[in-house]
């Protein structure tokens, strides 16, 4: 085969990959908001009734039926819900007089997408960096009691480690501001953000430090020692590209986890976004919001699901070998 032949199935094989997992996204994405639609429709009981409570008229739920679609058939009200979908329309917001449902999510995931944003910075290079620590010969028999550290990291839930950490720190001795101080707002979202990075960052450390291990004797990385690299070249540029692809995949697969962390810290700390907004959207009833935070919620899953396999076919050079 010649090597105009390579470079292209080189160039295809991510493309296809990518293809792929946008495919089965929007298949899961289908799925996913089908199920969020049958759940409020078909659970036993009325869903006006749910809305506005047992003391409400029959004509006040009448009135909710006929503005929701609850009094069309079950397949009309299912195409009105995927065609709203598509215009990013659900309808208007019952506890928020005068908005869509789609504008109070888009405001608050503003907030969750920053806070989750920063903490997967700051976990993966605090991760990355951790595993080639473990890995490389700068730090001797030291590279154990950072091991170590990671280990206890890992073990530790965010439900105990948020509200420990935030005592001794911002409380105990006021080393940092609490998440959501008017007077210190970047401070605050950072000691949030670092609090969800622990884990992720952890957890990244771990298996990066596993997945660079098992490069440890491939001739490339001995090959290149021979050459003259130094030690950090030698696993910062060679074995860890390599090591991409796991690394990707933990992170991607801990999203569930710091998205329900970053619930946890709004709540906490009383700070505005989506997680938020889901619970209050529930507390009020409010289940055209409810719906459409839900839905944006899963989004960002698939949306990282597929970024993730972009990247790894991308980076992980064994899958560009013929």
């Amino acid at each position: 085969m010649t090597s105009g032949a390579k470079s292209c199935l080189a160039i295809q094989r991510p493309i296809r990959d990518v293809a792929s997992a946008l495919l089965s996204a929007a298949a899961v994405l289908v799925v996913f908001a089908t199920l969020v639609f049958l759940a409020l429709r078909i659970l036993p009981g009325d869903p006006t009734t749910m809305m506005l409570g047992d003391e409400s008229t029959h004509a006040e739920r009448a009135e909710l039926a006929a503005r929701l679609g609850f009094d069309q058939p079950l397949v009309v009200q299912y195409g009105r819900f995927i065609g709203g979908l598509g215009r990013l329309d659900l309808g208007a917001s019952l506890s928020h007089p005068g908005r869509s449902a789609f504008s109070c999510v888009s405001l608050a995931l503003r907030s969750t997408a920053l806070l989750a944003s920063i903490s997967v910075v700051l976990g993966a290079f605090s991760g990355v960096g951790a595993a080639l620590l473990c890995v490389g010969p700068w730090l001797g028999k030291r590279a154990a009691v950072v091991h170590g550290c990671v280990l206890l990291v890992a073990a530790i839930p965010m439900l105990a480690l948020a509200p420990f950490a935030t005592w001794v720190l911002a409380v105990k001795f006021s080393l940092v501001p609490l998440p959501g101080d008017p007077d210190h707002p970047v401070a605050g979202l950072l000691f949030a953000a670092t609090l969800l990075a622990l884990p992720l960052g952890a957890q990244v450390a771990r298996i990066g430090r596993v997945a660079l291990l098992e490069q440890r004797h491939a001739l490339f990385l001995h090959t290149a020692l021979a050459k003259g690299a130094s030690p950090w070249r030698v696993w910062s540029v060679h074995a860890l590209p390599v090591a991409a692809a796991p690394i990707l995949v933990v992170i991607a697969s801990q999203l569930g986890s710091l998205l329900g962390g970053a619930v946890v810290l709004e709540r906490f700390f009383e700070q505005p976004g989506l997680g938020t907004l889901m619970l209050e959207s529930y507390a009020a009833r409010d289940f055209p919001v409810l719906e459409a935070a839900i839905v944006a919620a899963g989004l960002l899953f698939v949306v990282v699901q597929v970024t993730t396999t972009g990247l790894t076919a991308l980076l992980d050079p064994r899958g560009q070998r013929t």
